[in-house]
């Protein structure tokens, strides 16, 4: 059965309530009617006490001769008010209509906040003042008459494209089908024929002052691996039909629209992220305070806007909202509140969870710089790094700090010398997201796909900032072009073509760090290896001192009881060996201790004998002409007994067990 049809003329700002419409469908019918008076078209008895999701309601424009209903039971003004256009300078209204205590005219400014902070703002308000700038600057394209496309989140759509008509002072056509014809179960193909349909209704029915608005361009002509389908190029052909008819048209970054497509329209504007600041009554506002109310403020001690925008700068403006909300449940949980302010650290930790909970494939990271032994000189180059992009230092100017932000690393070395981990604690240490990809997962056997796979990478990075992205293996994907014609090369030649665009188009407000590792640095192309794209940094095997911090670390973590004399001989024995060989040391002395029957205790025997088991290993492959694991030959260690042939197991000693001298010795085993 179909659902009913309510014609509403609302008695305020008829955007205004749009917003509030979409925001109600949960309450019923009356409910809406008392935060948001409207007159009716025809007599609401039956319908007042339905959930407006069970109704269809259609906002419409009267004329003076028009008879209207008041809803029956509801306390109106006794004469409808005629819409005004939505004020060019956005205006701080309530957040949501159910919190409304009575009738008022929709939208009306706000008192003053504290400090500059709103009491209250709704998701159609934080889109208008976030992108301000933009929605005026589009406007002024349609006012002259010429066709633009928006590229931008598809959650903003639904708010940005009425404003932008507003201010550009047109009437909108919009391309949607009828509530009816939506429920009767069209299959796709028919429901995209009949869009066609439509379309080339509206496009040449358009009047002048009129601008055709649509929302969903990218799901209408998006192209897959198999190219545009025959409705995306009959679509496309019906919009180059009339190419003086005004567009409006949206589009998410995530889809791929044609080329053939995006041509037809005069200007381009992609809207990404947060600006650091936005329009507010004719002034300029830090983000972090046009769009931040009075009580989120109070909830937390110590905020400072610009703080704030470097762990919201890749959001869009609702889900600036969202994050904003979800921090302030967190730590009322926790029995915080505007009497009671919680630390902003907790701030940013429940955003960074929230970045992390809305994108599958970003984590937070738990390593820290404390956890890597040694590279003391890696540790230095990459703090200074973390205190550009978090502006720690005292700078002449913001331009110059700009240009000194680095892009990337390319970290380079051995196997197993903790090349991703360092980027881990990078990412720990800025309060950042981390995504580790890996290099073969983003190529593709369809041409093109495997440059779209990154660049939804970066989007998704830029959204999720402050961010580190870390591209494993960044030789799969980033070797040498070539100028042969074969298939193969030209996908390589694109794929690294990709990443410098991408690299060249940061936004420098926008804390997001890109990290290649490799093992083979000599195959990487030469035109990323600028200082201004990828920095090499090389992480080669750890010298002793840091042997010694490596042991001590993991002898830490798998609860291992080593005295510092035990450490020593332990760093002398593992000469030529990676981080991940010395902590397999500690782990399998784990193992035995916690997991074998009877536990093996570990002795400076049994830590003797994991060490030798590993030069055997490295021995073998050596013999069998395979790549060898440790670079360098091992030496034996020092002491009493018969110098042992390199590779053979041996048993270190430190006089008492772990606590003596830490002298080497024993026989071989």
């Amino acid at each position: 059965m179909s659902r009913p049809l309510v014609s509403l003329v609302p008695l305020g700002d008829a955007e205004a309530f749009q917003d509030a419409l979409f925001n109600a469908q949960d309450q019923t019918l009356r409910v809406l009617l008392e935060a948001w008076p409207a007159l009716s078209l025809e007599p609401l008895v039956e319908v007042l006490d339905r959930r407006v999701s069970d109704l269809r309601i259609k906002v419409v424009a009267i004329s003076e001769r028009t008879p209207v209903f008041w809803p029956p039971g509801l306390r109106l003004p006794t004469a409808p008010a005629r819409p005004e256009p939505p004020a060019p300078v956005p205006v701080v209204a309530p957040a949501a209509a159910a919190q409304r205590p009575s009738p008022a005219p929709a939208r009306a400014p706000a008192a003053p906040a504290t400090e500059g902070h709103p009491q209250a703002i709704s998701e159609a308000q934080a889109v208008e003042i976030a992108y301000g700038d933009e929605i005026e600057q589009v406007a002024s394209f349609l006012r002259a008459g010429l066709s633009a496309m928006v590229i931008c989140d598809k959650l903003v759509v639904r708010h940005l494209w009425p404003r932008i008509v507003a201010a550009a002072r047109l009437d909108r056509v919009v391309l949607e089908l009828p509530p009816e014809e939506a429920e009767a179960g069209i299959v796709p193909r028919g429901l995209r024929q009949m869009q066609i349909a439509r379309l080339r209704e509206l496009i040449f029915g358009l009047k002048e002052g009129q601008v055709l608005v649509l929302p969903h361009l990218d799901l209408l002509v998006a192209a897959t691996e198999r190219g545009m389908s025959s409705e995306a190029r009959e679509i496309t052909e019906l919009l180059y039909e009339a190419p003086d008819r005004p567009l409006l048209a949206f589009v998410d970054r995530s889809l791929v629209v044609p080329e053939v497509v995006a041509a037809r329209f005069s200007v381009r504007i992609s809207l990404s992220g947060l600006p650091r600041e936005v329009p507010v009554d004719g002034r300029r506002a830090p983000v972090g305070v046009a769009l931040v109310t009075q009580r989120e403020r109070a909830m937390f001690a110590d905020y400072k806007p610009a703080e704030l925008f470097k762990q919201v700068a890749g959001l869009n403006a609702i889900r600036l909202r969202d994050a904003m909300a979800y921090a302030v449940q967190i730590e009322a949980q926790r029995g915080h509140g505007p009497d009671n302010p919680s630390r902003v650290a907790r701030l940013y930790e429940s955003i960074r969870v929230f970045k992390a909970q809305t994108s599958e494939d970003f984590v937070i990271p738990d390593v820290t710089m404390d956890d890597i032994g040694g590279y003391e000189d890696v540790k230095g180059l990459l703090a200074r790094a973390i205190k550009l992009l978090a502006g720690v230092f005292q700078l002449p100017d913001d331009k110059l700090r700009r240009e000194l932000i680095p892009r990337g690393f390319l970290f380079h070395g051995p196997p197993g010398t903790g090349k991703t981990l360092f980027a881990k604690a990078i990412a720990n240490q800025m309060n950042a997201t981390i995504r580790v990809v890996s290099g073969p997962e983003v190529t593709d056997m369809y041409v093109g796909e495997s440059e779209r796979k990154l660049r939804a990478i970066f989007a998704e990075a830029r959204r999720n900032a402050p961010s580190v992205v870390v591209f494993d293996e960044f030789d799969s994907i980033a070797a040498k072009r070539s100028g042969r014609d074969d298939g193969g090369s030209r996908a390589g030649n694109a794929l690294v073509a990709q990443i410098l665009t991408e690299m060249d188009g940061f936004r420098p407000d926008v804390p997001m760090l890109v990290i290649g590792t490799t093992n083979r640095l000599n195959l990487i192309d030469e035109a990323l290896l600028r200082p201004s794209r990828f920095q090499p940094i090389a992480i080669g095997l750890p010298d002793e001192a840091a042997r010694r911090r490596i042991a001590e670390v993991h002898a830490k973590h798998f609860r291992i009881e080593a005295s510092p004399a035990l450490l020593d001989v332990i760093a002398e024995a593992t000469h030529g060996m990676n981080g991940d060989q010395i902590r397999s040391i500690f782990r399998d002395a784990c193992v035995g201790l916690f997991c074998e029957t009877p536990p093996v205790p570990p002795t400076p025997e049994r830590l003797g004998f994991l060490v030798g088991r590993i030069r055997a290993a490295a021995d073998e492959q050596r013999l069998e002409g395979a790549a060898p694991i440790v670079a360098v030959a091992a030496r034996a260690p020092s002491g009493p007994g018969p110098r042992r042939p390199s590779g053979a197991l041996f048993t270190l000693s430190s006089g008492n067990g772990p606590g003596g001298n830490g002298t080497s010795g024993g026989g071989s085993t």
